[in-house]
Order: C-alpha cells, then structure tokens, then sequence
C-alpha cells in the first residue's frame, strides 16, 4: 500500500493517485480505491487492473472536493474510453471497463491531466 501511495501527485493542490494495480475483480479493486481513500483523507483516486483480457477501472473523488468540479464518473467514462471501453458512475464513485490491456498504463497517466481539466 505505501507504495501506490507513493504515487500521489498535486493537482492544484489536490492528492491525486493514479496506479495500475494488482487485483483479481472489480471488488478487490473497489476495496483497494476504499482503503486508500481511508487513507489518503482527501484526494482524487484511479486504479486500474487487468484480469484476464478485461481492463478494470475505479474512480473516485472525496467528498470534500465535489463543490470544485471533480468527477469520479467523469474521470473514469474518458479513462476507460483509451482502454476499449466505457463505464461512468456517481460523483464521488464510479468504475468502468475495457478491452485493451495493453494501453492501460497509458490511460493511467493520462489521468491527471483529466483531473486538471475538471477543475471549476
């Protein structure tokens, strides 16, 4: 866990982690989004895993950020659309699916400027 912790950047001064995980299913990575969020206390959060030829992918966003134009279920339906997929979700939690492993790394970084865009 303190390793994907370690990937926190600031977007406007906002934490936002953004890392390929390991995790069999959609609930492990849930739980995986839950504890960090726990964690983390206030931030923007978007895992990604593969199982099997399927891309797995959840965001979400605390609520102390929502008033200032954060997403999770925006932020997921553009990530996912790099993997071959699509997905969307609530402001605070959302999670979506995809079809090509191979460009999940690339979706991944891109998701911080996807966070800098959503800022009102």
């Amino acid at each position: 866990m303190q390793e994907i912790l370690a990937k926190v950047k600031q977007v406007n001064g906002v934490p936002v982690l953004a890392s390929v995980v390991a995790a069999p299913d959609m609930d492990h990575l849930r739980s995986m989004v839950d504890m960090l969020r726990d964690k983390m206390g206030t931030g923007v959060i978007l895992l990604g895993s593969v199982a099997g030829e399927k891309v797995n992918l959840v965001a979400a966003v605390t609520k102390d950020l929502l008033g200032r134009g954060l997403h999770a279920g925006n932020l997921v339906k553009e990530i996912a659309k790099m993997v071959g997929g699509g997905g969307g979700g609530r402001p605070d939690m959302a999670q979506a699916g995809g079809k090509d492993p191979a460009k999940l790394q690339e979706a991944i970084d891109k998701a911080v400027s996807v966070v800098e865009g959503q800022f009102k």
